[in-house]
């Protein structure tokens, strides 16, 4: 099990799709410098931020919450993330959705 944030996998897995990490850390509702934080192991991560990884990437929550250095049980997103969590995950997914659009039109 991981201990410590896989950067190198994430990079890997973004670039694979060919995305940034501001995509990553918008449809995860972060800053850039939130994620940055989180890259450095100096910001715990949400059930929520690390299933929008999951999604984003392609990838099972479990490994998503790995390579984050956590356990995949505190990932769960579950019964105690919120309807008001989920709804601002989804806005923050559609956001980035958007953007990402927006730059691939031009």
């Amino acid at each position: 099990m991981a201990l410590f944030f896989d950067q190198a996998w994430y990079d890997e897995r973004l670039a694979e799709r060919g995305l940034a990490r501001a995509v990553l850390a918008a449809v995860a509702g972060m800053s850039g410098e939130e994620l940055a934080l989180a890259y450095k192991d100096q910001r715990e991560l949400t059930a929520v931020q690390i299933a929008a990884f999951a999604e984003v990437l392609g990838v099972p929550l479990a490994e998503a919450a790995r390579r984050a250095g956590v356990g995949a049980h505190a990932a769960s997103p579950g019964a105690a993330v919120s309807l008001e969590q989920k709804l601002a995950a989804l806005e923050a997914r559609v956001a980035a959705l958007e953007a990402e659009l927006a730059r691939l039109k031009t």
